[in-house]
């Protein structure tokens, strides 16, 4: 059987979801690196996509260690909706972890959204409930190649809650932290540490929950695609 292919931004993501059954690809927090890796593969290689990590709040009501099983995704080209059969089985795998889910929209974005004021924004304008900047590629390979898509994402840094604009650059290619950047910041602007000591906080609650997460990376979910191709192959 085809694995399912997780599609992550950081290192500690890609290392949580690994496993049988699974294929995880990450780019380092960059989304065009993304693409590019996502298209040189010409055939999917998979038998399901989905977008598996951390983002950030956009919905008011979310706390960090929430977890957001994504309805659609939206972008500035529109929103795509996730599949149905898929997400349902996620839900199903999850439901016996200790976790608060939602099911909800989640924006994607080419350019961090670090601002209290852009995070309102974006609700505002997608009614998405979190944010992160791999969902929207995922969708899109998994569009090209036909293959069902979903999307687990928890909420680190909550809505009301900006993030030290330096964070979003300070990451390696392969989505390890790049600590010498961190440091380079704070010693720029030691008023930065309360907010990345926030961040560490939040981040901890997020990934505990995140890899409570894992069970939903290989749901027993109907796939019309793999039926396909067991018909084709009787044949």
């Amino acid at each position: 059987m085809l694995p399912i292919l997780v599609v992550t931004g950081l290192s500690k993501e890609a290392r949580l979801a690994a496993g049988p059954g699974i294929e995880a690809v990450g780019a380092g927090g960059s989304p065009e690196r993304l693409r590019a890796l996502l298209a040189l593969r010409r055939e999917p290689g998979c038998r399901a996509a989905i977008s598996f990590g951390i983002a950030g709040g956009l919905d008011p009501s979310l706390v960090p260690g929430d977890v957001v099983i994504a309805t659609g995704i939206a972008d500035e080209t529109g929103r795509r909706e996730t599949d149905a059969a898929l997400r349902d089985a996620i839900h199903s795998a999850l439901s016996r972890a200790d976790l608060t889910t939602h099911s909800a929209d989640l924006a994607g974005v080419d350019a961090a959204v670090v601002s209290v004021t852009a995070k309102a924004e974006l609700h505002a304008r997608t009614g998405a409930a979190a944010v992160d900047m791999e969902s929207h590629v995922a969708a899109d390979f998994a569009a090209r190649h036909g293959i069902p898509f979903a999307a687990i994402r928890v909420v680190c840094d909550p809505a009301e809650r900006a993030l030290p604009a330096f964070v979003t650059t300070a990451l390696k290619p392969n989505g390890d932290p790049d600590i010498i950047a961190v440091l380079t910041a704070l010693g720029r602007n030691p008023t930065h540490l309360p907010a990345l000591i926030r961040l560490a906080r939040d981040s901890g609650r997020a990934f505990a929950a995140l890899a409570r997460c894992r069970p939903g990376l290989v749901p027993d979910f109907d796939d019309p695609g793999a039926r396909r191709s067991a018909g084709d192959a009787a044949r």
